[in-house]
């Protein structure tokens, strides 16, 4: 059942990774990266690493790709007036698309050949790993609150500020 999970999500972080790169519609190509990043984040707890996952999840799939989708909807293209009948959509030309993929067709040839060609043994015993979620949790809200909490304003306010300096102020522009 591990492998099929393993396998399941792989699939889906390759699968979206190469969604982001054969999309030109920008918003489509960030919630891409979402799946990709979700997919990951299950990787990491299949192999024992939950605070990679956790971080993962807070760090990447809540900030980074939340304020990348904020910066998205708020742009337009240059010389383009607002339009309440057409959707906030940004489309991207990509030119290089064979140049893309025979370099990632490259790349993946040679980590393949790198993997394969590598002798990989375990050492040693196997180590029976438990999570550590709970001592994560206890000791975020306990010994490490307050920095937790200043974090969490200092983000909300850089998010209030990059609002209000995105808001068009000019009405006749």
């Amino acid at each position: 059942m591990e492998q099929v999970a393993f396998y399941g999500f792989s699939a889906l972080a390759i699968g979206s990774a190469l969604f982001i790169l054969l999309t030109r519609n920008l918003m489509y190509a960030a919630f891409g990266l979402f799946l990709a990043l979700l997919g990951v984040a299950a990787l990491y707890v299949l192999a024992g690493a939950d605070f990679l996952a956790i971080t993962q999840l807070l760090v990447y799939v809540g900030g980074i790709l939340v304020l990348l989708i904020f910066g998205i909807m708020l742009t337009r293209p240059a010389g383009e007036r607002p339009d309440a009948s057409q959707p906030n959509r940004v489309v991207v030309v990509n030119d290089r698309r064979f140049w893309g993929l025979l370099l990632s067709v490259l790349l993946f040839c040679l980590f393949s050949f790198t993997i394969l060609a590598g002798n990989f043994a375990l050492v040693g015993d196997t180590l029976i790993s438990r999570s550590t979620i709970r001592t994560l949790g206890v000791e975020l809200m306990t010994s490490h609150l307050l920095p937790f909490e200043i974090a969490g304003v200092l983000l909300l306010v850089a998010l209030v500020g990059a609002a209000y300096l995105a808001v068009n102020r000019n009405p006749s522009a």
